[in-house]
């Protein structure tokens, strides 16, 4: 059986290490020297220098007592804001914060079981083929620690990222592609009292182009959104500037083009129009993926979860995550459910039994592969 005790107490160590995305650090100390007692090979790679952070992703190897295909785990070290001075508490039997911060399961969860998961595969002297663990820095945000993983250390054919909210059962067998379509409007300055007939407003063109926008829910594959506007210097001037940060996302490559591209049509129209100037700045974050549910790590995962006496499905998720950057590296990967109710909110908590069922589905998922 997983060590119930064992495991809560190590998430609750994991979560009181600060790490906001770019101040791994101190985690990635601490979990080196465990995986190093797990009697794993660690590096630490170079991501950290190319993103400007503290440390770079960890990566680490558990050699193999017999041939198989090497499968990898993989969940992100770092925590969005506010999540500094965490202090942990529970409730029947529900991990909270004490509600001023993010727990911080999303994704330290995951992290602590694997480390169980390891631990009971060890103890139990349990057969399994080699074994690759990533701990990856600053997912939140853009996934720059997948990205600037060292892929020569890795050489799994088959991926687990433990980093979606369902319960364990969950397999994420689908996500989409993500374009971050930002636009710099220039117009053109003039007196809002005196001549404001002389200004180009902005502020108008951003108006013009979203209002003649397709956004939110485009259909069932395809979505996007303005996130962000700012722009205009006070009420007496005719608005020179506006920033827009947009984004669109779709699991069909060619809709995802498509909506981008009208994205930035509407831009430029709304702008030659009205007689002011767009900049575009597009760019493909990640890719999507999509895992037949009859391949051979779905099945493999189902039994899993059929051994252990728990409903599995598929689902489709709108959300990125390092299972995107994985996918495309070439590694065979799906998104496991681990708990992680309301992340990124102050009421974000987690369910000891998803911890302990978690730490469970990763030694079954060692031993099935092993076998």
């Amino acid at each position: 059986m997983i060590n119930q005790d064992r495991v809560v107490n190590e998430f609750l160590e994991l979560v009181q290490i600060d790490s906001h995305s770019g101040k791994e650090g101190a985690v990635a100390k601490v979990l080196v020297k465990k995986l190093e007692e797990l009697g794993l090979d660690v590096t630490v790679d170079d991501a950290g220098e190319k993103v400007g952070g503290e440390t770079g992703n960890v990566i680490a190897k558990m050699k193999g007592t017999k041939s198989g295909p090497t499968i990898l785990f993989s969940c992100h070290m770092d925590t969005v804001t506010p999540g500094e001075g965490i202090k942990p508490i529970i409730k029947d039997g529900v991990i909270y914060s004490d509600g001023t911060t993010i727990l911080g399961g999303d994704d330290k969860a995951g992290i602590a079981a694997i480390l169980e998961g390891i631990k009971f595969v060890k103890e139990n002297n349990i057969e399994h083929s080699d074994v690759e663990v990533v701990f990856s820095i600053w997912e939140e945000g853009g996934l720059f620690g997948a990205k600037n993983l060292n892929t020569s250390k890795i050489n799994a054919e088959y991926g687990f990222v433990l980093d979606s909210g369902g319960s364990p059962g969950e397999i994420i067998v689908t996500g989409p592609a993500q374009d971050k379509v930002n636009a710099k409007i220039i117009g053109k300055p003039a007196h809002a009292g005196v001549a404001p007939e002389e200004g180009v407003s902005a502020i108008m063109i951003a108006a013009r182009a979203i209002d003649n926008m397709k956004l939110l829910r485009i259909d069932e594959e395809t979505t996007a959104n303005i996130g962000i506007i700012s722009g205009g210097q006070a009420t007496n001037i005719v608005a020179p500037e506006v920033t827009i940060k947009a984004e669109s996302r779709s699991i069909n490559e060619a809709k995802l083009n498509a909506q981008t591209a009208h994205m930035v049509e509407v831009f430029e129209k709304a702008a030659k129009d009205l007689g002011g100037k767009v900049e575009m700045d597009v760019e493909r974050m990640y890719p999507a993926f999509n895992i037949d549910p009859e391949d051979e790590i779905v099945k493999k995962a189902q039994e899993v979860f059929g051994r252990m006496g728990i409903d599995s499905y598929t689902a489709a998720t709108g959300g990125g995550s390092d299972t995107n950057i994985l996918n495309g590296y070439g590694i065979k990967a799906i998104n496991l459910g681990i708990g992680e109710k309301k992340p990124h909110t102050l009421e974000e908590h987690l369910h000891i039994k998803d911890l302990v069922d978690a730490s469970r589905m990763v030694a079954e998922l060692i031993k099935i592969f092993g076998e």
